[in-house]
């Protein structure tokens, strides 16, 4: 399944933030030029539906180990073990996106202020150097231009 269509914990917020369900997001993104909060909202979005897609796998790993119906000769303490460092790294890397997603939205510009560009987030230095002014005739009025 495409990390589109997996519903993480954070859609609802990415919604109302941006106006739009996930998909359209997505298909916006696929067929526009879209601002680098988008861009970068749904990177870290699909990072965090494959983060929690690794939680939950763990979780129901333990679960199934750990059923009651199960027999107790089947029981393994080194596959728990294993378990708890993979769900520690998947929880550690789940808390990581959804934080940094939670402050890309925190701080993006209000929906009512135009987005910028990414030219103008990162416009080019130039190096050249001013040109010289044209002489101008003795007594003429100078431009305020620089």
């Amino acid at each position: 399944m495409s990390v589109i269509q997996k519903p993480t914990s954070r859609d609802a917020a990415l919604e109302k933030a941006f106006g739009a369900c996930v998909a359209d997001l997505y298909a916006q993104a696929a067929h526009a030029e879209v601002s680098a909060a988008l861009q970068r909202a749904l990177e870290l979005r699909s990072f965090l539906a494959v983060a929690e897609e690794q939680v939950a796998r763990v979780r129901d790993r333990v679960h199934d180990a750990t059923d009651a119906d199960r027999d107790m000769g089947d029981l393994s303490a080194d596959d728990l073990r294993m378990d708890a460092q993979w769900l520690e790294a998947a929880l550690a890397g789940r808390e990581g996106y959804a934080a940094a997603l939670d402050e890309l939205l925190r701080t993006m510009p209000p929906p009512s202020q135009p987005v910028a560009s990414r030219a103008e987030l990162h416009p080019k230095i130039t190096t050249t150097a001013p040109s010289a002014p044209a002489a101008s005739p003795a007594g003429a009025v100078r431009s305020s231009r620089p």
